[in-house]
């Protein structure tokens, strides 16, 4: 969850966590507990690292990049199709049918935004910004990643300032949530 460096490393280093969590995925042979668990996983990971991108990221990427905001806005709706995607898995029996097809759209929808973001966005952001500029950016990134929301929240703003204001709450809710249930401590 919180991995040091500037922002773009920490955001990588993410990158890799979710790509490692789908390949144990693709390596199931079947559902069951164990494959839900790792969904769970998978769930948390993508929400703290979505709610920091775009508490941080995208406002650095509409202030230091041109066309910044069509770019941040591009990305904002990435993550808002894979929220829904993440909700619609949250609510489905793990053994259902159509679990083993949205959590293939999952995965392809998270693949392509993560090359995005590492072929396009990362890079223009390494140009614009100084190393100090990045490195105070990851340490936001890091601190919104630790109060941030563990489960989806589709309908929840995804820009500053609201999301800066409402995220901490819904963090500590949902991280209550799985403190009582256990979820995320596999």
């Amino acid at each position: 969850m919180g991995h040091g460096g500037d922002a773009i490393a920490e955001l990588m280093t993410d990158h890799r966590e979710v790509e490692e969590m789908f390949a144990r995925i693709k390596a199931m042979p079947g559902g069951g507990q164990e494959l839900r668990d790792v969904v769970d996983e998978v769930t948390i990971e993508l929400v703290r690292h979505s709610i920091a991108e775009e508490e941080y990221l995208y406002p650095a990427v509409r202030e230091h990049i041109e066309g910044g905001d069509r770019i941040a806005d591009k990305e904002i709706a990435d993550h808002s199709r894979v929220e829904k995607l993440l909700k619609e898995l949250e609510k489905k029996d793990i053994d259902d049918p159509k679990t083993g097809p949205l959590l293939q759209l999952l995965m392809d929808e998270v693949s392509a935004h993560v090359r995005d973001e590492e072929d396009n966005l990362f890079p223009a952001l390494r140009q614009a910004c100084t190393a100090e500029a990045l490195n105070d950016l990851g340490d936001k990134i890091r601190r919104a990643k630790s109060m941030a929301p563990t489960r989806p929240h589709p309908s929840a703003p995804d820009t500053p300032p609201a999301n800066k204001l409402l995220a901490p709450g819904a963090g500590l809710v949902d991280r209550a949530r799985d403190l009582i249930t256990g979820r995320g401590k596999s």
